[in-house]
């Protein structure tokens, strides 16, 4: 009867920690969702100006700016999505 009871509660302690960790996870999901839904001009300014002043747009070639795209996106820690947007952004500011 104790060992039933023992394993009661290390089910029990196991179902808590996986509910845990599921809030955590779509938590997580929806703080990403905020995140892809941002405009290339609103991921520019919170990612491009917070560490330097970003030179003006027609500075590159469009070219160019999928270069620094790529070189900037390790720097900053952005994913593909994010970093295709800030370069677009600067391409479009280009024309």
């Amino acid at each position: 009867m104790k060992k039933l009871l023992n394993i009661k509660k290390a089910i029990t302690v196991i179902m808590i920690c996986f509910g845990i960790t599921a809030i955590i996870f779509t938590n997580g999901c929806a703080e990403s969702k905020k995140i892809a839904a941002k405009s290339g001009a609103q991921l520019w300014a919170e990612n491009c100006q917070r560490c330097h002043n970003t030179p003006s747009p027609s500075s590159f070639s469009d070219e160019q700016w999928k270069t620094v795209g790529m070189h900037m996106q390790t720097r900053a820690q952005l994913t593909q999505n994010e970093r295709n947007k800030v370069v677009e952004f600067m391409q479009s500011m280009n024309k």
